[in-house]
């Protein structure tokens, strides 16, 4: 996996680390067991601090998504049920925060902001194979 980092995003550098490296575990591309770069390697690959890159990797085991054993390294450990949906529904809560401050600029009241999600829904409804379980 690679890590792209950017000085313009507004986002610290740590966090954008700590976001892709959990991204990519919650998608598979980083499966159970896979094998992290050091702190000091991915350090020096981004050519930023070791205080950053360990920032994000004590960040990212405290939210279980890494552990790490001295002297060998870091790993990714076995996704747990309710990790991945915290982490989901932050991924929905974000996405609907946006959503919120884009029909604000829009002018949408609520009433009209509401008519659009239920349109969302039904067009989603609509669009679902037969026995599918969604809506």
């Amino acid at each position: 996996m690679r890590v792209v980092l950017s000085n313009s995003s507004g986002v610290p550098l740590y966090q954008q680390i700590k976001e892709q490296i959990g991204a990519a575990v919650l998608s598979g591309e980083l499966p159970e067991g896979s094998a992290l770069p050091s702190v000091r390697a991915l350090a020096r690959d981004l050519r930023i601090s070791i205080i950053t890159t360990n920032r994000a990797y004590t960040e990212l085991a405290a939210e279980g998504f890494i552990g790490t054993v001295p002297g060998k390294g870091a790993y990714v450990l076995p996704l747990d049920s309710e990790l991945v949906r915290e982490q989901l529904l932050r991924q929905v809560e974000d996405g609907l925060q946006a959503a919120l401050d884009a029909a604000r600029r829009a002018g949408l009241d609520r009433d009209q902001l509401v008519e659009v999600l239920d349109g969302l829904l039904r067009s989603e409804r609509e669009d679902a194979p037969e026995g599918s379980a969604r809506g």
